[in-house]
């Protein structure tokens, strides 16, 4: 999907698209929900970091590394296998996001640079900068058309001018154009799949939608399961206003789910409390 065009306000305009206002609804009650929950006045920390952990989990799972909770407590080394190193990938981005907020706003690109350099580890002329043309991609799971090196210069261009102007679109429809569009471009030669949804997440979080990181949406993806996910993906690339409003449902239900998985999390805490 283009995010350029004569509308001021492009994103805004997906509001209006069949069912958007519903999900963007439905999502708003169960975040609340989560807020409310009385567990939250004293021991909102916790489910923060909870909800980190389980965001890293599920969205290591989506791009291979489909590992039990309990195993990505107990590990401490991850820079082993390919499945270690996308979990450490995952827990250093979730750790990374809630940094990153001051400067989202003035300079998406630069966070998504360092999102990129914080997931990679490790040095080379290709880490933390938008590939160049001839540069394959390492995105193995997402097989959507992959746009040459020029479209992606010149979409996260408008991208980043979207997200620094500003827009009264609701949270839901931003992290999911920001999401979807990492994931259409594959900017990086690695990685992207992370980078686009710890992105989503840097934009909930941003927007006062979700201030305490407390509804992961990668554990809802990663529930939802991948097939999903990337067929929800086909719909936001065709651009067709059925198929991107489709995909915005979809990472409305994963937000539902991350709520209602610390919701769980609450009510566990209260149990033990009790």
């Amino acid at each position: 999907m283009s995010t350029t065009g004569a509308n001021a306000d492009p994103l805004a305009a997906l509001g209006s698209l069949p069912g958007v206002a519903d999900s963007v609804e439905s999502v708003r009650k169960a975040v609340d929900r989560v807020y409310g929950h009385r567990i939250m006045r004293r021991r909102s920390a916790e489910i923060t970091s909870e909800a980190a952990l389980r965001g890293a989990r599920g969205s290591a799972a989506l791009s291979g590394a489909d590992w039990a909770l309990e195993e990505v407590r107990r590990r401490t080394d991850f820079g082993g296998d390919a499945e270690a190193r996308v979990m450490g990938a995952a827990l250093r981005l979730s750790a990374e996001a809630g940094q990153l907020l001051s400067i989202w706003r003035q300079s998406p690109l630069r966070v998504l640079a360092r999102l990129h350099l914080v997931a990679v580890a490790s040095k080379g002329d290709e880490v933390g900068r938008p590939r160049q043309a001839g540069e394959p991609v390492d995105e193995p799971l997402i097989e959507v058309l992959l746009p040459d090196a020029q479209e992606v210069s010149g979409r996260l261009e408008g991208l980043a001018d979207l997200i620094i102007t500003g827009t009264s679109a609701p949270a839901l429809v931003t992290a999911a154009v920001v999401h979807g569009e990492l994931l259409a471009l594959r900017p990086f030669v690695s990685h992207n799949g992370l980078v686009a949804r710890a992105a989503e997440r840097i934009v909930l979080i941003g927007s006062g939608l979700d201030p305490k990181a407390i509804c992961p949406p990668e554990v809802g993806h990663a529930e939802l399961g991948r097939a999903s996910y990337l067929a929800a993906l086909d719909g936001y690339v065709s651009g067709t206003p059925e198929g991107v409003a489709a995909w915005i449902a979809h990472c409305g239900r994963a937000i539902e789910l991350g709520a209602r998985e610390s919701t769980a999390v609450c009510e566990a805490l209260q149990r033990g409390a009790a």
